[in-house]
């Protein structure tokens, strides 16, 4: 099956009509990552002189430093070059599982002019870091699947209206689950769907570092100072935060920047990274790889729905033979705020989830 790549490329023209190069973006964000020039020229296979001659076009063009160093000390960013790094972060942020899905569907309508055998494999998820190890894995093996990334409510009204085999889903643990499973209840058929775990996982606040502000429940959302970055409407999280805060008697209108959405975890974590807000709420891997504090509020279980019926399909058989395996456990486990303890375990609906209500006088009007 061919493969359509699509990977955000941006860069800055100047009023002469220059543009900054594109290689000293991925060069800036090398040292920022490694804290040393040559180390940066290696992993990226620039020659030292070739970097520098890179630095100093940018420097030329902006009239200012992006780079410092020192002996005995390796090499920094300036405050341009950081901004300059967390620019291309947020891009990457926020339109990296966008155009995961587009590329999917890309794959399909050229394939289709092609006369390929359409994929046998749809699947709709909310994004996660478990789930884009799975599709990682799944490609590695050659298995041909569609993927779209959506919220988990979209996800399950795909599922049911067979717009696709698998849906994504992340429903809390503890208090929020049975608000969760309300919420999501029409979409939901305990007589039908079967539950494949991947992975439980944490969410929570995002800060600073040193967590100046001391920022550490949603209480404290509340003060005049803080500024908050949320997720966007409908999505998953966002219906987890403002659980948490009816839960605690928190009013959402007295937060500033409440309303303000990203529609990724690692767009939230890029925001409060570059300074634009104090505290975001989300994942944990993507806070520690923005170099965050990180400060737990909710566990969440995150797996796949499917028809009980399609299980003993060959790709199914795939699929449980991937998650179930050592290498995906083991690379999940390695994520922050990640657990693959019950990666591979399958139920059914009504037993994963024992509180949901089988009567359908109980669920809700469409």
């Amino acid at each position: 099956m061919k493969r359509v790549s699509i990977k955000p490329q941006w860069t800055i023209r100047f009023p002469d009509g220059k543009t900054l190069p594109p290689r000293l973006l991925d060069l800036l964000a090398q040292v920022h990552e490694s804290g040393s020039l040559s180390a940066a020229c290696q992993k990226s296979g620039t020659s030292y002189r070739h970097a520098w001659d890179l630095i100093r076009q940018g420097e030329t063009l902006f009239g200012e430093g992006l780079l410092q160093m020192e002996r005995g000390r390796g090499s920094w960013l300036t405050a341009l070059g950081e901004k300059l790094v967390w620019a291309d972060q947020r891009i990457q942020a926020r339109l990296a599982p966008g155009l995961e899905s587009l590329a999917s569907e890309l794959e399909t309508e050229i394939e289709s002019v092609l006369h390929v055998e359409p994929v046998s494999l749809r699947i709709h998820a909310s994004h996660g870091f478990a789930i884009e190890t799975l599709f990682t894995m799944l490609s590695a093996r050659g298995i041909a699947f569609d993927r779209k990334y959506v919220s988990s409510l979209e996800a399950a009204a795909a599922l049911r209206d067979g717009a696709c085999d698998l849906a994504g889903l992340h429903i809390p643990m503890g208090s929020q689950e049975s608000p969760a499973l309300r919420h999501y209840r029409r979409w939901l058929d305990p007589s039908r769907h079967a539950v494949i775990d991947l992975a439980t996982r944490r969410q929570g606040l995002m800060v600073a570092p040193g967590n100046p502000l001391k920022i550490y429940e949603p209480r404290d959302l509340l003060r005049p100072e803080v500024r908050f970055i949320n997720r966007q409407r409908n999505s998953g999280t966002r219906f987890l935060l403002e659980g948490l805060m009816t839960e605690a008697d928190v009013d959402s209108d007295r937060i500033s920047g409440f309303e303000q959405g990203e529609f990724t975890h690692a767009a939230v974590a890029a925001y409060v990274a570059s300074g634009m807000a104090d505290v975001g709420f989300g994942l944990e891997t993507p806070a520690r790889r923005f170099k965050l504090e990180f400060i737990a509020l909710a566990n969440e279980r995150y797996f796949l729905m499917c028809d009980a019926t399609a299980l003993e399909q060959p790709v199914m058989q795939d699929i449980l033979s991937i998650v179930q395996g050592d290498a995906f456990r083991n690379a999940v486990d390695e994520l922050p705020g990640y657990d693959a303890r019950i990666a591979g375990r399958v139920q059914p609906l009504s037993e994963a989830f024992a509180s949901l209500a089988v009567d359908d006088a109980a669920v809700p009007e469409l």
